[in-house]
């Protein structure tokens, strides 16, 4: 009685983040976005605030998630808050700030599309892709000095083409189909 009361009912709090962290991943791979967000979200309240590393994998996941579920603002925002966080810890894991910085990247994209095309001013929208431009590059430094050639050659496209939708007129941009993952 004694474990089941103590130690066990954070072990027990545990197996059930680890159940609905399952659940969020299933529904993910089922392109069911709101109901994963839900259950991300669900795990995020179970998780120990001690379990540092799973949790920023579980809010990584999550804001994925949210960009697929057209909530690209607060994916935006929470990518934002992560990745400075990450950046700060010394001890963060390297391969989970390298997905949070791509993904971060690719919110300021398509933020930057988004404004583009709703006629917000180049003084918005110009520092959100200047400073998605610098993480891709910055990837795909990254990737070449680890020999990683498939994650190098998807950061320099991204590279690419975050300079073509900067210089890019908006005729242009309005003719074009809207972007997705």
């Amino acid at each position: 009685m004694a474990y089941h009361f103590g130690p066990g009912r954070a072990r027990m709090t545990i197996d059930d983040a680890g159940a609905q962290l399952v659940l969020a991943e299933q529904l993910a791979k089922e392109q069911q976005w709101d109901e994963a967000i839900e259950k991300f979200d669900r795990v995020l309240q179970l998780l120990p605030k001690d379990k540092t590393a799973e949790m920023r994998r579980v809010r990584l996941a999550k804001a994925n998630a949210q960009m697929l579920a057209h909530q690209l603002p607060d994916a935006h925002q929470d990518l934002g808050v992560l990745v400075e966080e990450m950046t700060e810890d010394q001890s963060a894991d390297p391969q989970v700030l390298q997905e949070a910085r791509s993904a971060h990247a690719n919110s300021q994209y398509y933020l930057t599309w988004l404004m583009r095309l709703e006629g917000v001013g180049k003084e918005t929208w110009g520092p959100e892709i200047e400073a998605a431009r610098q993480t891709y590059r910055l990837l795909a430094e990254d990737a070449v000095k680890s020999g990683d050639a498939a994650f190098g050659k998807k950061v320099s496209e991204d590279l690419e083409s975050t300079i073509r939708l900067a210089r890019m007129d908006l005729g242009e941009l309005q003719g074009l189909p809207l972007p997705n993952q």
